[in-house]
């Protein structure tokens, strides 16, 4: 089951210039910075009460975040949803009928279990699925 809201995703072009606004008009603050080869995006994570707003930007125009821009510009990418065991999660989206990107989970920001569902099968939203790395 889906325990809350984790983060939304929003795609950027600067990730410096989007980050100043979010931190200064915001007045939202910086938690976390990484680079996450594996997806292709330098990532910041920003707090929101308990929940959070990501900030990407692709490494290159070739990457998932880099052809989201492309198509559509910077916005709103993806809504992840926390849960506490994503392997049982991911079993039970799949009976459902959900249509899974990743069938397993892999590696997202500050080492967290993530895996992402196809829009086609969950009204047109890019859904994450996020299990939290301990002590996080």
């Amino acid at each position: 089951m889906f325990a809350r809201i984790d983060h939304i995703g929003v795609a950027v072009t600067d990730l410096d210039a989007a980050l100043a606004l979010y931190e200064r008009d915001y007045d939202m603050t910086l938690v976390h910075r990484e680079t996450v080869t594996e997806q292709g995006v330098e990532a910041v994570l920003l707090d929101l009460g308990e929940n959070h707003v990501e900030l990407l930007a692709p490494l290159s125009d070739d990457t998932p975040v880099g052809k989201f821009l492309a198509r559509k510009g910077p916005g709103m990418h993806h809504v992840a949803y926390q849960t506490s065991d994503i392997v049982a999660e991911l079993e039970r989206l799949t009976i459902a009928g959900i249509q899974l990107i990743d069938t397993t989970p892999r590696i997202g920001i500050r080492g967290s279990s993530v895996a992402f569902l196809h829009p086609k099968s969950t009204g047109g939203v890019l859904t994450e699925i996020v299990q939290p790395a301990a002590g996080h």
